[in-house]
């Protein structure tokens, strides 16, 4: 995994701990979760499944084409996405601080981290996961299918908005840093949540012009269709009803689950600077998130 992925494994699940959990207890370790592509072959789910080692005590449900586009449409290409749901997935509920264990097959663009992260978005912590499709595809099929799998395991509906602003930061990084580079990117979303925290804006055109002064005072040049991005996020980022007290026992549970990542001696620097600013931005943020 080259450093600047290691980078980034640090900066998104941070990230995601900006957001809600919303997943209860009701999944029991053992438990499995099989997410099927709709649009597979008969042959190719069967394969998938032999290939996942599924029993028929395993729960299955399919993740549509259209499911894609409606989480990830506004975010990524069309023609990223594609047309046909192919990628699959297999969720193993885990015991309580087991942590989260991805691994992928024939997938090309979403990476275990984006698992990850989307997992840790909707409250998912303990499990091991396991995706996989029948020939190279993107992998989106199997990101949506996770989320709506633990909806289904855990019998609970995570709100519209919520799904969608955690699917946007997850890409918009990911595609920032893929642009202007991985330390860039998270330099840059580090100092607007910090200008945000300390110089609250009052309206869109104040947070426009925050993030121009940002990207220039760091030497980025941001083109206008990733300005809009940033500044459609950070507004919907500021509505969000946050617990904060959550997000800062989260970050204290990602501190203690880091372990072997941790020491790593390129990222151990880098992943206990970081939390230690997301921390240090709390108290600040709390006061102006939660007026």
């Amino acid at each position: 995994m080259k450093l600047k992925w290691k980078k980034f494994i640090a900066f998104t699940l941070v990230l995601t701990l900006l957001f809600p959990m919303f997943v209860s207890a009701d999944a029991i370790p053992g438990d499995v979760i099989i997410t099927l592509g709709e649009d597979l072959s008969q042959s190719q789910r069967q394969a998938l499944l032999n290939e996942m080692g599924a029993t028929e005590d395993d729960t299955i449900i399919y993740v549509t084409n259209e499911e894609e586009h409606q989480y990830l449409g506004n975010y990524i290409s069309a023609a990223r996405i594609g047309t046909n749901a192919l990628s699959s997935s297999k969720i193993t509920i885990g015991e309580e601080g087991s942590g989260l264990a991805v691994e992928s097959n024939n997938i090309n663009w979403v990476s275990d981290e984006m698992y990850a992260n989307a997992l840790i978005t909707a409250g998912v912590e303990d499990a091991d996961i396991y995706i996989t499709a029948p020939i190279s595809v993107s992998g989106t099929a199997a990101l949506t299918g996770l989320i709506k799998a633990y909806e289904i395991a855990a019998e609970i509906e995570i709100p519209e908005e919520q799904k969608q602003i955690a699917n946007e930061e997850l890409i918009r990084t990911g595609e920032l840093s893929d642009s202007i580079g991985m330390e860039e990117a998270t330099e840059l979303m580090n100092r607007i949540k910090e200008e945000i925290a300390t110089n609250p804006v009052e309206t869109e055109e104040d947070l426009r012009e925050l993030i121009r002064r940002i990207a220039a005072e760091l030497g980025i040049t941001l083109t206008d269709e990733e300005l809009d991005g940033l500044v459609s996020l950070f507004m919907r980022m500021k509505d969000l009803n946050i617990d904060w007290n959550q997000v800062q026992d989260q970050i204290s549970r990602v501190r203690d689950n880091l372990g072997d990542f941790l020491n790593r001696e390129e990222t151990q620097g880098f992943i206990r600077n970081f939390l230690d600013l997301i921390n240090r931005l709390i108290d600040s943020l709390r006061g102006l998130f939660s007026s």
